[in-house]
């Protein structure tokens, strides 16, 4: 059987505002780019704290494994870009909400600069169920009023 490496367009979370992917499947892994604590309605951030931007960063992680099946238990490892490792305690008390058995591997790390002057970024591995999730609408998942799609671009045999 192929793999296939499919794209993931989940409209429940902030679409991505560069030439990147919302997150990539491989056979049971997604693979979610960072996500900053943007809400999904407006594009702005959310909240002027890190831990209101640490909540907002995490629901949208999680928005996008529940559109793939799985849920916060799935993550196998999670990255976490902090704009000042100060912030670091607080974070880890919102992000420990997420993740209260057996959470993932993790790596944090102190960045420069985030997109959108976020305080926090958020990225994922996760083992997701093997399922077709939808239509495939083209290279940027889908259009305006068509449903949420996940689109095959690869295959190896």
């Amino acid at each position: 059987m192929a793999n296939k490496k499919i794209q993931v367009s989940c409209p429940l979370a902030p679409k991505a505002i560069g030439p990147y992917s919302q997150a990539l499947k491989w056979g049971n892994l997604m693979f979610i780019s960072g996500q900053i604590p943007v809400d999904p309605n407006t594009g702005e951030l959310t909240d002027p704290d890190i831990a209101g931007q640490t909540r907002q960063a995490l629901k949208n992680l999680k928005a996008i494994l529940e559109f793939a099946g799985a849920s916060t238990a799935s993550v196998l490892k999670t990255t976490v870009y902090l704009s000042s490792l100060l912030d670091f305690q607080v974070m880890n008390e919102v992000y420990a909400e997420f993740f209260p058995f057996e959470p993932p591997a993790r790596a944090t790390v102190e960045v420069a600069a985030l997109p959108k002057g976020a305080l926090v970024e958020i990225e994922a591995i996760a083992t997701v169920p093997t399922l077709d999730l939808g239509t495939p609408t083209g290279r940027f998942g889908a259009s305006a009023g068509a449903p949420p799609a996940m689109e095959s671009t690869t295959e190896q045999a």
